[in-house]
């Protein structure tokens, strides 16, 4: 709800429910076809598994990019230029390592050395991490047994994906540049979300988002550029690859956000739950990739991680109680 000029309430389009789950299924889409996206541009860019420099490159094209979009996306929706306070400076460039340079560094190892279905399944992990991160380490929350048993339902489902205790005992159903890779992108990943709500008690989270975005991105490209990396432009696709890359992060945090402000958390954060299942099933369309994700262990562990998203965002049942009663 917000007032209109004569002081009465009137409701806002996003919080209506068809809304924001069709917007809230949009931003799931677009990051579900952020694994697919970058397989695709290293085949289109020609960049192989151990060409780490252009990969390096690649993101930082792809986050500077987003950090431009997001910046403009914001400052429309805001009506002004965002720009951080001068306080803020140093808050951007931490969430830049941490949220664009680590995090990014190794996912995008990671999708050239695993499958887009395990990639989009264990990606799903951060959800989890961070909880524990928030209860554990950054003390926002307290752990309940709803919390718990999602997390367990989830990486229960992660496990699965990998191919069971047994396989990993075995050695062979992890490899660091591959999983590995992307589990240590998830920690980055839950690690920079509680930085974020550190940050934006102080900043406009759109405007930290697009500006560390900016900053990680041109970080990337240098390293990447000075390591020996290159981005050759074989074909026009390439360029609409790119520039899809970058609307990935900007367009669907933009509006995540605005679902986020019109709208209780739990309600935007529960239909997180369709990211990994986009993913999946992008990654089947896109990649050819069906085999693995309609077999039963994919299946099976989709079922698993989607329902772990959905149990640890569900709201607390007083919680709900209260807000029926108000």
């Amino acid at each position: 709800m917000e007032l209109n000029r004569s002081g009465r309430e009137e409701r806002v389009i996003w919080a209506w429910f068809p809304v924001t789950f069709a917007t809230a299924l949009f931003c799931c889409v677009l990051w579900g076809s952020a694994s697919p996206a970058i397989k695709i541009a290293y085949e289109i860019f020609r960049i192989g598994p151990s060409d780490t420099a252009s990969r390096i490159m690649l993101a930082g094209a792809r986050f500077t990019i987003a950090g431009i979009m997001t910046i403009l996306f914001g400052s429309l929706l805001s009506r002004k230029f965002l720009v951080p306070k001068r306080g803020s400076w140093k808050k951007t460039a931490v969430l830049a390592l941490c949220q664009t340079i680590c995090q990014y560094y190794f996912f995008f190892m990671a999708l050239a050395n695993t499958s887009g279905v395990r990639g989009s399944i264990i990606n799903a992990s951060g959800n989890f991490i961070a909880i524990l991160f928030a209860v554990y380490l950054f003390h926002f929350e307290k752990m309940t047994l709803k919390k718990l048993a999602g997390c367990l339902i989830g990486f229960a489902g992660i496990l699965m994906i990998l191919g069971g205790g047994r396989a990993l005992a075995e050695g062979g159903a992890v490899t660091l540049s591959g999983e590995g890779a992307m589990l240590a992108a998830d920690f980055f990943y839950a690690a920079s979300g509680c930085l974020i709500k550190i940050f934006s008690r102080d900043e406009n989270p759109v405007t930290l988002s697009g500006w560390q975005f900016f900053m990680g991105g041109i970080v990337l490209y240098v390293i990447g550029f000075f390591m020996g990396g290159s981005l050759a432009f074989h074909t026009g696709g390439c360029v609409l690859n790119l520039i899809y890359m970058g609307f990935i992060s900007a367009g669907a945090y933009t509006l995540w956000g605005v679902l986020l402000k019109y709208n209780p958390v739990s309600r935007v954060s529960i239909l997180g739950f369709m990211n990994p299942v986009m993913g999946v099933l992008l990654s089947a369309l896109l990649l050819g990739e069906g085999r693995e994700a309609f077999s039963v262990n994919g299946i099976l562990a989709l079922l698993l991680v989607s329902a772990g998203i959905i149990c640890v965002n569900a709201p607390e049942r007083k919680a709900a109680a209260k807000t029926g009663q108000s």
